[in-house]
């Protein structure tokens, strides 16, 4: 019968499978799997089976039109030390439930509301680069990051806890990368030194978040989004979170709203900086509809290039450069029969470059999305941010954070990069660069005493 014809697999080790290949390039190996076997392909990491689906037909079946068949894979396991029961790895009624609760606090309204707090912070971080300065794009962009998510989602300025934040985090990071690449994990509670480590990592973590927690409570509202997490209540037992909720939800945040929009705008600045007619035009727009004020939430319309070269940067470096599932009962994908038990990994690099759905599929070509092309596209041919019931909670919020901060930036700074030839994605928990990307900051001339302005709001309490 069709649904139990199986998919082609690539040759590998009796024993590791393809598990070599897969920790020399993991990308690579995907896209070799992809365009070499087909759009569905079996490929064996260790013990663990998975099947990698690159069609965009498949990732609506699994995300949209049968996703009750699937659920979480081992992947999200990985996370859950760090992460708990948060929205990425909760499921079923708890995963509904969260969801209601968090929801208003991402409607379009209350996102806009925090289009000053954006700009204020970028500001803050202009005031203190000077021209010819070098930085690392990661850690500066990062530092931005962090205090938007602060002062968003908490209302607090996190510049001290930054120094708290920032190691256990790196190092969660590569945890998690050690993890994923392994045949097999021990669990959390096997006290090996890798496992000592991350408990470390998470405990550093969970100091802050919890510290910060119990601030909220005893302040009361503030108007930022934890105050509305903290303040929301089920509609059927009128029941609000604990305080490991919370966490959990809190944690999760910092990693989607902080380390995935770092990340977004680093492979932005970087490819920038290496494509100067769009960074032209990209200049061109922002002084016609911005001029040579800050931008505002009422730009963000107008700005319709700066949206096209972020969505381009989304598709060629997605931060979520990979997801999986689990199938929970056996399911016939492209006419091949996947049992119950198999991850479907699902890769917005590979998918993204693929030339059946992109035309020059390695280039930089923000016009793809302008005018009629995106509609010509299948639905899930671009899913930075997943789809279906699950979609990404933080999209809206991610995406005006990055028009704006690119708004603000571009204008008045430029990033001349010092070995582009050396910079190589990694794909950890989130897509970053292997070494970083070290570049020296140029001040651009109709600049001048611009970045100095003072931040156009308060800063957020210190914790």
């Amino acid at each position: 019968m069709a649904s139990h014809r199986l998919p082609p697999s690539p040759p590998g080790h009796w024993l590791r499978g393809n598990l070599p290949e897969f920790r020399r390039d993991m990308l690579g190996f995907f896209t070799r799997c992809s365009r070499e076997y087909g759009d569905l392909v079996a490929v064996r990491l260790g013990p663990r089976k998975v099947h990698l689906a690159s069609h965009p037909d498949f990732v609506e079946q699994v995300l949209v039109t049968e996703n009750r068949k699937f659920g979480k894979s081992y992947v999200f396991e990985l996370l859950r030390p760090m992460l708990g029961n948060g929205l990425l790895n909760s499921e079923g009624e708890f995963w509904l439930r969260q969801r209601r609760l968090m929801q208003p606090a991402f409607n379009k309204a209350n996102v806009n509301n925090y289009a000053s707090t954006i700009v204020a912070d970028t500001q803050r971080l202009l005031n203190q680069w000077t021209d010819g300065r070098q930085i690392e794009l990661h850690h500066e962009m990062s530092r931005l990051t962090l205090g938007i998510v602060g002062r968003a989602l908490m209302d607090m300025d996190l510049t001290d806890a930054a120094n708290e934040v920032a190691a256990p985090l790196e190092s969660a990071m590569r945890d998690f990368s050690h993890r994923f690449e392994s045949a097999w994990n021990p669990p959390i509670w096997v006290p090996t030194p890798r496992n000592r480590r991350a408990k470390r990592n998470v405990g550093q973590l969970d100091a802050v978040v919890n510290r910060i927690i119990r601030q909220r409570r005893q302040e009361g509202d503030r108007g930022d989004l934890l105050s509305k997490l903290i303040a929301a209540r089920d509609e059927v037992d009128q029941t609000g979170m604990t305080d490991r909720q919370l966490r959990d939800e809190v944690m999760t945040l910092f990693l989607a709203g902080h380390e995935t929009t770092a990340n977004a705008l680093v492979w932005t600045w970087y490819l920038l900086a290496q494509y100067p007619e769009i960074e032209r035009r990209l200049l061109s727009e922002i002084s016609t509809v911005v001029g040579d004020r800050w931008p505002e939430l009422r730009d963000v319309p107008y700005l319709t290039y700066t949206d096209a070269v972020v969505k381009e940067s989304l598709r060629l470096f997605p931060p979520a450069f990979a997801f999986s599932r689990r199938v929970l009962t056996d399911a016939t994908i492209g006419g091949f029969h996947v049992p119950a038990g198999t991850a479907v990994l699902m890769s917005q690099w590979v998918i993204h470059r693929d030339p059946r759905w992109f035309h020059q599929p390695d280039l930089f070509m923000p016009e793809r999305w302008l005018g009629e092309q995106p509609a010509t596209r299948p639905a899930y041919a671009y899913f930075p941010f997943g789809g279906g019931p699950r979609v990404c909670i933080g999209n809206t919020f991610a995406m005006l954070e990055l028009v704006l901060v690119i708004a603000a930036i571009a204008p008045r700074f430029r990033f001349q990069l010092i070995q582009p030839e050396k910079v190589r994605p990694w794909p950890s928990v989130t897509l970053r660069s292997s070494n970083g990307i070290p570049t020296f900051i140029r001040s651009r001339p109709a600049a001048t005493g611009t970045a100095a302005r003072e931040p156009i709001i308060s800063p957020g309490r210190s914790i």
